[in-house]
């Protein structure tokens, strides 16, 4: 007789799965406020939208992942902070137009579960979330034994955020004579690590564990506040592509952005990466943020407020460039 076949035996436990699933609603409920429907029986989150006080409401929605990234973590065995990268990675992009996130949705994908591994990842997600001052109100976790091997996993996150289409920023206004103020990076961030695994050996990767692990700023908080105050004409998150992609994205033809080198800390571990890999600096500005995670387009004459305003929510913030006329280029570094 055929030996009988569960789906345990085919490598899914559902009942450990869901005693995660329900450790997981004990951490998430730390993010939420009262806008999420409790709706026991519903197959999807639910969010009541609150409108009052924008006139011309957008809601402004962004995916991403973490990347190779994970691959550090897995070596390292720190699994704790790369859910605020998750949440980073969104929030940050959404940001850009001036949207205050709403709510945060999450998708981890392993081979094997494990629970303990799993929670720690949660845990930066609900870190995340709080940090951004969004709802964690859904998620999903897959047991797919036959796409990844033994406990290696994946994650991708999805936000929604909302702003007034009368305020909302996509750098329509930047014009030259313009400031580039840029904030700094906590490190890599969430890019170029299959650039930065291949320059640095699995032992250097353990070495340098705690700088490449440091997880992504979140800029929601203190930038959403500056735009109370001061009128921003873009805003950019220099995520992969970095300078010359990302940066560039948001400006008007005929504009460039000249970037002075020097005017901000380059962290040690790009210089690392470099000379342990040999890589061309023209990519190293490609492909990282160099220490600057978020630049901001303000008019010369609100510069030093802005910074001033960012100095009393303990961000720190320089003055790397500005906006100049040019047709052939979008972005000459000094």
């Amino acid at each position: 007789m055929p030996r009988s076949l569960t789906y345990k035996k085919a490598g899914v436990d559902i009942a450990k799965a869901n005693k995660f699933v329900d450790a997981v609603k004990a951490m998430a409920g730390a993010t939420l406020n009262r806008a999420v429907l409790n709706r026991p029986g519903s197959f999807g989150a639910m969010f009541r939208l609150d409108v009052r006080g924008i006139k011309d409401p957008v809601l402004v929605s962004s995916t991403d992942g973490v990347g190779t990234k994970l691959l550090v973590a897995d070596l390292a065995g720190k699994h704790d902070t790369v859910g605020i990268d998750l949440v980073a990675m969104n929030v940050n992009d959404i940001l850009c137009a001036g949207a205050r996130p709403l709510f945060f949705l999450d998708y981890m994908a392993t081979g094997r579960l494990n629970p303990k591994t799993m929670k720690a990842v949660m845990k930066g997600i609900v870190e995340g979330c709080r940090l951004a001052g969004c709802a964690l109100i859904g998620g999903e976790t897959a047991e797919m034994p036959d796409m990844y091997k033994g406990e290696e996993y994946d994650l991708a996150g999805f936000t929604v955020g909302i702003v007034d289409r009368n305020t909302m920023i996509d750098g329509a206004n930047i014009k030259a004579g313009d400031v580039l103020i840029g904030l700094p990076s906590s490190g890599l961030h969430s890019n170029g690590y299959s650039l930065a695994r291949k320059a640095l050996t699995p032992k250097e990767q353990k070495m340098y564990a705690a700088i490449l692990l440091k997880p992504t700023c979140i800029y929601v908080k203190p930038v959403l506040a500056l735009l109370e105050k001061f009128d921003v004409s873009g805003m950019a998150h220099m995520t992969g592509g970095a300078w010359y992609e990302k940066l560039t994205k948001i400006l008007p033809k005929g504009l460039a952005f000249e970037v002075n080198k020097g005017s901000w800390p380059v962290p040690r571990i790009f210089q690392l990466i470099q000379d342990k890999g040999r890589v061309p600096g023209h990519d190293m500005y490609r492909t990282f943020n160099m220490g600057i995670g978020f630049a901001l387009v303000v008019d010369p004459r609100d510069s030093d407020g802005v910074q001033a305003f960012l100095h009393t929510h303990k961000v720190k913030s320089f003055v790397i460039g500005q906006v100049v006329q040019d047709t052939k280029k979008k972005v000459i570094f000094r």
